[in-house]
């Protein structure tokens, strides 16, 4: 920048500040001279202010001009010579990074073989290693796999074994239930077989609640008929000793029309329903007619007859018909009974006999408490003269008790003397241990016989 601007300047501020001094000195003198001067003044100054602040600004912005280009080109020097240096030190930079790589790179080659043959090395132990207890796991497993395999194997033998076993007998069990069945069926297919059912399932019944002495098979209820009831329970006569009243129970099984009844309920065919159970009640009506004909012979027999339906299905068929059972009861004298029936009836028949039973020992037992009675009073007197006995005895001990003390109070004055002289005195110095010891069985036999001899008295 010029100093010519700045030293012009200074110049123009020194002249106005001589001016102003030199007004103010002349200010005295007169005021009215100097106002134009002043104005005036103002005026050059502010002519000249303003040139000079012009050409100032001209030349500032000329300065500034050349400054910048000044600047420019030697920032452009400036960093070509930067960029010089820096493309100077890059190379070096890059060259010595790539020796200190190769450098790197052998020392890391040199490195990576060791670790290769150190991990080669170690691989081929471990490999050998692992080799070794896979061996010795395989030969373990396979000894514990071995025996594991055995004992299931054995143990599945067995088991199939049993299970063959139990097969075998559950085919046994089944070739007898076939058998069973079929004989079952023959039983339920023929008359005399149904008849024969019947009569085992009544005497399952009456041996589980009757004792044999009370009903017996096959009996002729009316004598010289020929006529054989299945069975017959034993009823006691009006006399004690006289022949029993038998009261007859048949078994029956109208198997056909009960397996029509129950194929028509089973269709739904309501009109052969009606036809199977007119057949059936006529069924049953001819059997009660059958065992009334047969089995009832009043006074030797009961009044009526028990008819024994071996299914309860069958005997709820029969209570369903209507008047059914009435008519037969009044008709024929004819109960019908079945299983539950049966053994309601002939639980209660066991209660009247164990009644009859105790009617009948009830004199027995009358006699055995009479007899009782009379032992009872004279084991009383007994008891009395046992109790007399006693009292005496109790008196005779409290005597002696009294004299016993009299005698230690008479002695309270004796001084005693020494155990061996005693001995001497009484003639007890020669006797052993054994001998001066006093024998409690010896002493309590005088006792145990004076009470032997009381109990004597006694009895």
């Amino acid at each position: 920048m010029s100093l010519i601007p700045l030293l012009t300047l200074a110049a123009a501020v020194a002249a106005v500040i001589l001016l102003i001094v030199l007004l103010m000195r002349q200010s005295r003198a007169g005021t009215g001279e100097l106002l134009p001067m002043l104005g005036d003044l103002r005026d050059d100054v502010r002519e000249d202010t303003a040139r000079g602040l012009e050409r100032l600004e001209r030349e500032l912005r000329t300065e500034l001009a050349e400054t910048a280009r000044g600047n420019r080109s030697e920032s452009g020097q400036h960093m070509l010579r930067f960029q010089q240096q820096l493309s100077t030190q890059l190379t070096s930079i890059a060259t010595v990074q790539q020796q200190q790589l190769a450098q790197m790179s052998e020392a890391n080659e040199r490195r990576l073989a060791d670790v290769r043959t150190t991990l080669e090395q170690k691989l081929r132990d471990i490999e050998a290693n692992n080799a070794t207890k896979l061996e010795e796991m395989r030969r373990t497993v396979d000894e514990k796999l071995h025996a594991t395999l055995e004992q299931r194997l054995g143990e599945s033998f067995k088991l199939v074994s049993e299970r063959l076993e139990q097969v075998h007998r559950g085919l046994g069990e089944m070739q007898m239930l076939a058998q069973g069945v079929g004989d079952l069926k023959r039983v339920l297919t023929n008359v005399k077989t149904r008849g024969t059912w019947g009569e085992v399932q009544l005497a399952m019944l009456l041996e589980q609640i009757l004792t044999p002495d009370q009903y017996s098979k096959n009996v002729e209820t009316v004598r010289n008929s020929g006529a054989r009831v299945e069975f017959a329970i034993r009823l006691p006569g009006r006399e004690v000793g006289g022949s029993p009243v038998w009261l007859p129970i048949d078994a029956k099984f109208p198997k056909e029309q009960y397996e029509r009844l129950i194929d028509a309920q089973e269709r739904g065919d309501v009109d052969g329903v009606n036809t199977a159970s007119r057949e059936l009640e006529v069924a049953v009506r001819r059997e009660a007619q059958t065992i009334a004909e047969k089995y009832l012979a009043p006074p030797a027999t009961t009044d009526f007859a028990i008819l024994f339906l071996p299914t309860e299905g069958l005997y709820a068929e029969v209570l369903r018909r209507p008047g059914l059972t009435d008519m037969l009861q009044r008709d024929f004298r004819v109960t019908v009974a079945g299983p539950t029936t049966l053994t309601a009836l002939l639980n209660s028949l066991q209660m009247g006999f164990r009644t009859l039973a105790l009617e009948k020992r009830s004199s027995e037992v009358w006699e055995v408490l009479g007899a009782v009675k009379t032992e009872f009073g004279k084991f009383g007197e007994v008891l009395a003269k046992t109790r007399d006995t006693l009292v005496r005895a109790a008196r005779n001990i409290e005597q002696a008790e009294v004299r016993t003390r009299q005698m230690e109070r008479k002695l309270r004055t004796v001084e005693a003397l020494p155990g061996e002289i005693a001995e001497q005195l009484l003639g007890t110095s020669g006797m052993t241990g054994a001998e001066t010891t006093t024998d409690p069985a010896t002493d309590s036999a005088p006792a145990d016989e004076s009470a032997g001899q009381q109990e004597d008295r006694l009895v």
